[in-house]
């Protein structure tokens, strides 16, 4: 797991699936609290499972709810244009128009838009 601090927000990159499950998600939010003192993360969509965009398996409500929880905004970063599940594009638009989850298409927006909240 790569983690770099850009602007006071961790950025969690890598070749590997760290967010897999509930557990791996609550896993990665203590080590970044921990080891990068914030609680604002920008993560590189290759980290997650790809379960997690496949609505229907309720691992991102499971995943996110562990966000909230521990009062962590995150920014999930990458390219979307693959999926065809209207859900899945409502589900990505209405988390954008929250407070605490965001979808967007690159690191800069992920840390940019977290920096605003």
């Amino acid at each position: 797991m790569n983690i770099e601090k850009m602007n006071g927000i961790a950025v969690i990159s890598g070749n590997e699936k760290l967010i897999t499950d509930a557990a791996s998600a609550l896993d990665l939010i203590m080590n970044v609290k921990y080891e990068a003192g914030t609680d604002k993360i920008a993560i590189d969509k290759h980290v997650l499972t790809e379960d997690f965009f496949i609505l229907s398996t309720g691992l991102a409500g499971e995943i996110l709810q562990k966000f909230i929880n521990y009062h962590v905004k995150a920014a999930i970063f990458g390219d979307y244009s693959r999926y065809t599940s209207k859900p899945l594009h409502d589900f990505i638009y209405e988390s954008n128009h929250g407070k605490d989850v965001f979808f967007v298409g690159t690191k800069d927006q992920a840390v940019r838009r977290l920096s605003e909240v």
